[in-house]
């Protein structure tokens, strides 16, 4: 973000963007261990430079060490603790017309085959980037103990605290999940019951589960309805989990290489170690 290398010009410029993206795409076809460092890479593209050129190409030696990965689609059940997401009375708060009920499509198929758990892990790095002081968003989803989507973006406004930053990638992963449901339904897959987020935000939480809570601060208003009004419906409902054991941490900031970085990928990857062992 601070680099002051000399600018690249001409073919050396289009070549880092044609790296950017082949790397756009392997991300895409499952290695979310380089999906922070792309898009960190990706929002250099109009002006690159030969630091950044450096930095990609580190990317791509990383890939050739690691490059036996596998993602695997495990269709079995989590392991969810339902005491974990108990599920509250909203009759008494601003949501107790809802009735507790999520919006179900009037012209949806009727569902057939077996269902399935919805599951996300989100984090947020407050003021992550040392220019503009955004933060950074990051999520995983996984249906049942599959992860089909991940995400690592810059927040698109400047939040004071981190409550504030940790509340907008929560209505972040919201509405993905929303449009995700809403899609599943449309082809006729059943999808019952709630989603399960994880967070590591114990105020963020607080604010999302407790009925009778109440907002302080008038800036997060709308990502703190938007996520209120679906846990009161029973869309989604939100627990705590160890910021030792979320996953989304991967992609939120630059995690050194050690034992934390490791279990992160090896909990997504498999064997993705295995070949950097055989080189050595």
């Amino acid at each position: 973000e601070l680099d002051v290398s000399a600018e690249l010009e001409g073919a050396d410029a289009s070549y880092y963007q044609s790296l950017i993206g082949i790397l756009r795409w392997i991300v895409e076809l499952g290695r979310i261990d380089i999906c922070l460092e792309v898009s960190m890479m990706s929002s250099h593209l109009a002006l690159p430079r030969e630091g950044h050129m450096q930095h990609v190409l580190q990317i791509f030696s990383y890939l050739k060490q690691r490059h036996n990965a596998e993602l695997v689609f495990d269709p079995s059940d989590p392991d969810i603790d339902e005491e974990q997401f108990q599920r509250r009375d909203w009759t008494s708060s601003e949501f107790g017309h809802l009735g507790g009920k999520e919006d179900l499509p009037s012209n949806m198929p009727q569902p057939r085959g077996l269902g399935f758990a919805m599951r996300a892990k989100v984090d947020a790095d407050h003021a992550g980037d040392t220019v503009t002081r955004r933060s950074r968003t990051g999520f995983i989803v996984y249906l049942n103990s599959a992860p089909i989507y991940w995400m690592a973006k810059k927040q698109t406004g400047v939040e004071s605290s981190s409550f504030g930053s940790e509340f907008t990638a929560m209505k972040q992963c919201c509405e993905y999940l929303r449009g995700l449901r809403y899609k599943l339904r449309m082809m006729g897959i059943p999808c019952e019951g709630p989603a399960y987020i994880y967070g590591d935000n114990q105020s963020v939480l607080a604010n999302t589960t407790i009925p009778d809570s109440t907002l302080k601060k008038k800036s997060q208003s709308i990502a703190y309805h938007f996520v209120r009004e679906g846990v009161a419906k029973d869309e989604w409902r939100t627990a705590y989990v160890n910021t030792h054991e979320n996953e989304a941490d991967l992609l939120t900031k630059l995690l050194p290489s050690g034992e934390k970085r490791n279990g992160f990928v090896a909990n997504i990857l498999h064997h993705v170690f295995e070949s950097a062992a055989c080189a050595a």
